[in-house]
């Protein structure tokens, strides 16, 4: 079946859903209107297993590893622009992308802790000619000054200062993105800091950190066109038994200083889950930055499915009106699947969540709750789940010219033949 057929069919289907939603109060054109303006920040290191361009063949460390080894990975700035430029073609709605320091573009010989924003400035320029912001983080893994697992929190001052500098040279490069691309960047920092055993001390190395993340803060840097933000971790390979900055820590953190704060879906307890805290927290916060992954077996960065705790997560955010104060972004990295798919079938299912969100009768839901009506409010949620949520999604695709249904695929399955076989 042709592509306009399949569009013809699908307008067909989104007429009869358009008239359902109605009858619950729900008009699927302004929901589509919100869906478009909702951003989902596409992270680079799917792209490339987060190898980066700074010294794309040393090994990973800091508790990140990748496993496969499908072929056609990008090995050069050009071509993750390319890839992402792809993947991006086939998702629609409003979309951002996530930059690591170690992705810099430059032909010089750069000093981690001295990289400044011309070494990113074709990165700028390929965001302002897609309409797009950019966001980043400080990489503080993957390299010599990454000793004896730590780094801000290191007791060696000098190591701990080169992160610092790294981290201040990072706010830089952001505030820069965000001045020239009107959009503020979020810049995230996690740092892999912990041990492997059992600590005789746990105050001191976070009293290090505490420092440092202050004089992060405290460094004469623009502030007006960047957000930092701060994430914890549970624990990481190499940090089974303690990790520096947990999410305890980076809780007091982001409410005492102010900062933006980061949950990673796949960075708690395997019995904890993200959606519940949003809300929790946002009271106490300025703004959330999502990290939506999907957890296996804990931090295994899967990539993300349209399951039930993204629902959830969408859903917290779409019924509290928080789509300007929870920034949404990807992590995932599953090197054994083609990597450009990887990216299209997690950012496609996160803006479904978003949809399905959007579709919610909420008004009616919140009425019926404050009436204490909650048989009406379990009927009415469970009955969501089998209205026609999938033809609006479809209409939506086909408006934007991104594929209906699994038509995407085609385009990455070409793509795959034509330029990632021969790398």
């Amino acid at each position: 079946m042709s592509s306009r057929s399949t569009h013809a069919r699908s307008t067909q289907a989104y007429g009869e859903a358009r008239t359902r939603y109605a009858d619950d109060g729900v008009d699927t054109e302004a929901v589509l209107a919100k869906l478009d303006a909702i951003p989902v920040s596409m992270h680079c290191w799917q792209g490339d297993d987060v190898a980066g361009f700074e010294f794309p063949d040393r090994a990973l460390s800091g508790g990140i590893q990748t496993t496969g080894n499908y072929p056609g990975k990008a090995r050069t700035p050009e071509q993750l622009r390319r890839d992402a430029e792809l993947a991006m073609s086939l998702i629609p709605g409003a979309k951002r992308f996530n930059l690591h320091a170690i992705y810099l573009d430059t032909e010089e010989a750069v000093a981690r802790d001295r990289i400044e924003p011309r070494h990113f400035s074709r990165w700028i320029e390929w965001a302002q000619e897609r309409r797009i912001g950019l966001d980043f983080n400080p990489s503080c893994f993957s390299h010599p000054n990454y000793q004896d697992g730590m780094t801000l929190a290191h007791p060696d001052a000098a190591i701990r200062n080169f992160w610092i500098d790294h981290c201040i040279a990072s706010r830089r490069i952001s505030d820069a993105f965000g001045e020239a691309l009107g959009t503020p960047a979020i810049m995230n920092v996690w740092v892999p800091d912990g041990m492997k055993d059992m600590p005789a001390d746990r105050n001191a190395p976070r009293q290090r950190l505490l420092d440092a993340l202050d004089r992060i803060l405290a460094a004469d840097v623009p502030g007006k066109h960047h957000k930092v933000a701060v994430e914890g971790k549970l624990f990481g390979i190499g940090a089974e038994s303690y990790t520096v900055g947990s999410n305890d820590f980076y809780i007091a953190y982001a409410v005492s200083r102010k900062t933006a704060l980061c949950l990673d879906a796949g960075h708690f307890h395997p019995t904890e889950i993200v959606s519940d805290k949003i809300t929790a927290l946002m009271p106490f916060v300025q703004d959330i930055l999502l990290h939506v992954t999907r957890s296996v077996r804990w931090d295994s960065d899967h990539v993300v499915l349209l399951d039930d705790e993204t629902q959830a997560i969408s859903n917290e955010i779409v019924r509290n009106g928080l789509t300007d104060r929870v920034h949404i972004g990807l992590d995932f990295f599953d090197a054994s699947i083609n990597r450009i798919a990887a990216w299209v079938i997690g950012t496609r299912n996160m803006k479904k969540a978003l949809l399905r969100s959007l579709l919610d009768p909420t008004k009616t839901l919140r009425d019926a709750e404050a009436a204490l009506d909650y048989t009406t409010r379990l009927a009415l949620m469970e009955e969501q789940k089998s209205m026609p949520w999938s033809a609006v999604w479809d209409e939506y695709c086909g408006r934007a010219g991104v594929g209906v249904g699994i038509e995407w695929l085609n385009a990455v399955k070409r793509y795959e033949a034509e330029v990632l076989s021969t790398r």
